[in-house]
């Protein structure tokens, strides 16, 4: 007899004095707050740091006595309430309020494959990844008026870790979407909303996960759910997957099906900005819906489009180009060409650089490019190498006039920045000058920070460099199995006093502020 399988996620019920932690706990704020940081050490230190620093399963996991403590402890109560009015303030300031350099109504829907947000979400590889969190972590201390669309990965990005021999192993572990900072969008009728993708004449189903970035929405789908079958569901299992088939799958399920979502959600942006090529496929979704729902021609429809894409190039190296084989585009859009309104040659036209070439492989890039009214380097180096690549599209022109602008990559500061930094800020510029970034009058008070006090916070945060890379060594020693002499001596290396550059990226590393 077979019987039905239910799952359950279970979550610890907070008492309503402490209903703020919850609030703030699903909300991304609290990764780039320091004193949101610390407010959820106070909880449970230990709790924190095997979380991965993640608020949503540390509360699931604090016992009702530790609860029921804090709800009686008046000091930790006056803190979490300050930091909350600080969080509800920071919400509910107006889009643009001292801009007018954008129309009303203007929604800027941003495409990308990866987000590296913060630790306890793993879903990206690298640099693209940790670039698109922070522009969505800046267009929020700027009030853009921005939502971010990506897919959701049931294992999070790989670990690595050296043996005793010092071979590399990687680690992935499924992740729990349940105790994570994200949450289901869901309909009216109270049941996750999805949405529906073609794959080669067979339909999936993807539900719209959302994490509140600031001010900013990010929407991931997941299509990891009963009711597709099992080659549907490894879709988002895994981020940028090897096999060509299904990283096409993942890519249509980014583009077209990123386009969708939005609309499913009643959102209808005005700019799309495609980070990378893997989302160039929402190009073809938006000529679609716009050819079905205003009845004009293919080559109207795309101009329309093209003039409200923007695209970002990354890689400057052919192995970092995404490219398929044209009979595998031509198994998946056969039955979408109709709806488009134009031909198999004419769609893999659009994505060669000689539309008339027919062994030329099917290339991202080159699309995104295609159908992009704005395209930008990410450095002034970056351009010129990018207009010397990509000339061959725009022969006709001097490759110095290829249009590829130049946007250097920055940072979103108050995820980066110490917290003895941040502290000495604070106190010289004002609590909210990372929400004014581009100020003259907030960065013309940097002189008033005297040297001596500049200097001794740098002397403290490099003496703290130097002591986790000891720790860490340690650490690592021991697991390796070390000799305990050997161990010992990882006490001493390194000096404060010396110039000591490192490449850190790592939980503990984020949360000391390195």
């Amino acid at each position: 007899m077979k019987e039905d399988i239910h799952s359950f996620a279970v979550f610890a019920k907070v008492p309503e004095r402490l209903k703020p932690l919850e609030e703030l706990a699903y909300n991304l704020w609290f990764s780039w707050n320091m004193e949101a940081v610390e407010l959820f050490q106070r909880l449970d230190r230990r709790l924190w740091d095997e979380t991965k620093h993640n608020p949503v399963l540390l509360l699931s996991r604090l016992s009702p006595e530790r609860l029921e403590e804090l709800e009686g402890d008046e000091v930790f109560l006056a803190t979490m309430e300050r930091v909350y009015a600080d969080f509800k303030r920071y919400l509910e300031e107006p889009h643009f309020k001292n801009s007018n350099r954008m129309r009303p109504k203007t929604l800027i829907a941003y495409f990308s494959a990866e987000y590296g947000l913060t630790d306890c979400l793993p879903f990206f590889h690298g640099g693209l990844g940790v670039l698109a969190a922070d522009h969505l972590k800046s267009a929020s201390d700027l009030n853009l008026p921005m939502v971010g669309v990506g897919l959701l990965y049931q294992f999070g990005a790989f670990r690595q870790t050296l043996t005793s021999e010092g071979e590399q192993r990687e680690i992935s572990h499924e992740v729990d979407f349940y105790h994570m900072p994200l949450r289901l969008e869901r309909g009216s009728d109270g049941n996750p909303l999805t949405i529906r993708v073609e794959f080669n004449n067979e339909e999936a189903l993807a539900q719209i996960w959302r994490v509140d970035v600031g001010r900013i929405p990010l929407y991931l789908l997941d299509t990891n759910i009963p009711q597709n079958p099992p080659h549907i569901r490894e879709i988002t299992i895994r981020l940028y997957a090897e096999e060509r088939q299904l990283r096409l799958r993942q890519e249509i399920l980014l583009g077209i099906g990123g386009v969708r979502a939005l609309r499913a959600l009643g959102l209808n942006p005005t700019i799309y900005h495609m980070n990378e090529g893997h989302s160039a496929f929402a190009a073809l979704e938006r000529i679609r819906l716009l050819r079905e729902e205003e009845g004009v021609p293919f080559n109207v429809a795309l101009w329309a489009v093209t003039a409200s894409n923007c695209f970002t190039t990354h890689t400057s190296v052919p192995a970092g180009i995404e490219i398929f084989d044209p009979d595998l585009i031509e198994t998946y859009f056969s039955h979408y060409l109709p709806s488009l309104g134009i031909s198999i040659s004419a769609l893999l036209g659009l994505g060669r650089q000689d539309p008339k070439n027919p062994s030329e492989p099917f290339c991202m890039n080159i699309l995104a490019m295609k159908l992009s009214g704005h395209i930008n380097a990410v450095s002034r180096l970056h351009k010129t190498i990018s207009q010397r690549i990509w000339h061959h599209l725009w022969p006709a022109i001097p490759v110095e006039d290829v249009p590829i602008e130049s946007i250097t990559n920055g940072i979103h500061v108050p995820s980066w920045i110490s917290p003895d930094v941040s502290s000495l800020y604070n106190r010289y510029l004002g609590p909210h000058w990372s929400e004014d970034p581009d100020s003259i009058k907030v960065w013309s008070r940097v002189t008033e920070i005297p040297d001596e006090e500049l200097w001794g916070t740098h002397e403290r945060r490099r003496e703290r460099l130097i002591s986790f890379c000891r720790r860490r060594l340690q650490e690592q020693l021991t697991r390796r199995g070390e000799p305990t002499a050997k161990i010992s001596q990882a006490k001493d290396v390194l000096d404060p006093d010396a110039l000591t550059i490192c490449l850190l990226y790592t939980s503990d590393a984020a949360d000391e502020g390195l």
